[in-house]
């Protein structure tokens, strides 16, 4: 058995989305481009006829990829979440004692991971780190660069 996939509700979605996307236009799109350059003749020198192909298999290599990160889905309830301690699927407001900056983070499971977005997930070393932290605490994440302390100031269920 796989490793569990913890996802929140809207990640879950998104992915389903997805998948359904690839699977029934996607796929349509491709086939016809396919279908397009073999009209053309000569497939040996038919650049459209490869690039379709070569898109052909990147949607296959995606779909495998999401029905495998769904078929060990463990969706995350986030209205049932516990707000005293950090766990995935809370929205957290914590201070960089170093540089005195405020930061805000949503606790993913690594398939949602979007550090541009805000979104880290519980297995990367500052949400491992946070894990289980209440309002108040301190935590220390081992780091490349060095030790970094961050202290909670704020855990609540994310929009």
């Amino acid at each position: 058995m796989g490793k569990k996939n913890l996802l929140t509700y809207q990640g879950l979605q998104k992915l389903e989305t997805e998948l359904q996307d690839l699977k029934v236009i996607r796929r349509k799109e491709v086939a016809q481009k396919i279908k397009e350059a073999r009209e053309q003749g000569d497939l040996s020198e038919n650049a459209e006829y490869d690039a379709a192909k070569d898109e052909q298999r990147d949607i296959e290599t995606r779909i495998e990829e999401i029905e495998k990160i769904l078929k060990n889905a463990e969706v995350v309830v986030e209205e049932e979440v516990d707000l005293d301690a950090i766990g995935v699927g809370c929205q957290v407001r914590i201070l960089d004692c170093e540089f005195d900056e405020e930061l805000e983070y949503k606790i993913v499971g690594s398939t949602e991971a979007n550090s541009l977005k805000g979104m880290i997930s519980n297995e990367s070393p500052v949400g491992r780190a946070l894990l289980g932290a209440k309002v108040g605490e301190t935590v220390e994440v081992e780091t490349q660069a060095g030790i970094l302390t961050y202290k909670v100031l704020e855990i609540q269920r994310s929009n």
